[in-house]
C-alpha cells in the first residue's frame, strides 16, 4: 500500500500540507463502502482513497507535536505509518468512524518516532517512563522544579510511582552533549567531556603495559617462525613481512611447484602460527 500511495512528504512541505487539504473528505455511507470493498475483495484504490482523505488528520496530530523540535514532514511520515495500519485493521461494521479508530495508531507511530530521534541517549525505555514523556510537560503548571506535592499529584494522576517522575524530569531537563570540543569560541557553551576527563594512555603504568605486550607478542611470532621449514619461512615472509610482497605465481616460478601448491603452503604455515600464537 505505501509504494503506491507516496504519502512521504517531499519538496515544499506547505505544498504537500495544501494538496491534502483540499483532498475532499468522505462521507460516513463513502467510508463505509470503501471499507467492506477493501475488507472483502482487497481493494488497494479503496484503501487509498481511505488513506488519503485523512491526511489533514494526521498533519492535525502531527503539528501537535513539534515542540520536541522533530521535523514536521518527518512527523507526518511516521503519523501516515500508522494511518495505513488504522486502515488495515479498520472494522466497518464496527459503528464507528476510521478517524476515531485511527487516532490511536496516528498517535502510536508519532511516540515510536519521537522516542527514537528525540535524544542521542534513550529517555524512556519502560511503559511508565514512555506514559510520563507525553506527560510530564502537560502537568507542569510552572517553571523550574516540582514541588514534593507536585511530584505526588503527577504520580498519582499518571499511576507511576513518585521516584520515576523525578527520573523522568530530570532526563527531559537534561541535553546531549558531544564528548569532543565544542566552539572554543563560545565561552558561555557548555564544557565538553574531553575536555576535563584524564587521558590515561600516556600513564606510565600503561606505556610499560604496552611495551611488555608488544614484545610478548614479537618473540612468540619469532619462535613460531623458528619451527617452520625453510621454504614455509619464506613463503610467509614474502607474502606478510616485506614491503614488495610477491604474488603466488612468483613464489611458484621461483620454487619450480604450482601457485595452488604455493597457497596450499602458505595456508599450513598460517595455521602452525596461529597454533603456536594460542598457547
Amino acid at each position: 500500500m505505501a509504494k503506491d500511495l507516496l504519502l512521504v512528504p517531499t519538496g515544499n512541505i506547505d505544498a504537500y500540507i495544501s494538496a491534502a487539504y483540499q483532498i475532499p473528505v468522505l462521507t460516513p455511507e463513502e467510508e463505509r463502502s470503501l471499507a467492506i470493498d477493501l475488507r472483502d475483495h482487497g481493494n488497494m484504490e479503496a484503501a487509498k482513497r481511505l488513506v488519503t482523505s485523512h491526511l489533514r488528520f494526521v498533519i492535525r496530530i502531527a503539528r501537535g507535536y513539534l515542540g520536541y523540535g522533530l521535523p514536521l514532514p518527518d512527523l507526518i511520515q511516521e503519523g501516515s505509518v500508522g494511518l495505513m495500519k488504522a486502515v488495515r485493521r479498520f472494522e466497518p461494521d464496527m459503528g464507528v468512524r476510521l478517524v476515531s479508530f485511527a487516532v490511536h495508531w496516528i498517535r502510536a507511530e508519532i511516540h515510536e518516532y519521537i522516542l527514537r530521534n528525540w535524544r542521542i541517549v534513550k529517555v524512556a525505555t519502560t511503559k511508565a517512563q514512555r506514559k510520563l514523556f507525553f506527560n510530564l510537560r502537560s502537568s507542569k503548571k510552572r517553571l523550574g522544579w516540582f514541588t514534593r506535592e507536585e511530584v505526588e499529584e503527577v504520580a498519582a494522576d499518571l499511576g507511576v510511582k513518585p521516584e520515576t517522575v523525578l527520573q523522568m524530569e530530570s532526563r527531559l531537563a537534561s541535553q546531549d552533549l558531544s564528548f569532543d570540543a565544542l566552539d572554543d569560541d563560545d565561552d558561555d557553551g557548555p564544557v565538553a567531556p574531553s575536555t576535563y576527563l584524564p587521558d590515561v594512555s600516556m600513564e606510565p603504568a600503561r606505556l610499560l603495559e604496552r611495551e611488555d605486550t608488544d614484545r610478548n607478542q614479537r618473540e612468540r611470532l619469532h619462535a613460531a617462525l623458528a619451527g617452520l621449514d625453510e621454504r614455509s619461512k619464506i613463503i610467509l615472509r614474502e607474502r606478510w613481512l616485506v614491503e614488495k610482497k610477491q604474488t603466488l605465481h612468483e613464489l611458484a616460478e621461483q620454487f619450480g611447484v604450482s601457485a595452488e601448491r604455493i597457497r596450499q603452503i602458505e595456508k599450513n604455515a598460517m595455521k602452525k602460527l596461529r597454533l603456536q600464537l594460542e598457547i
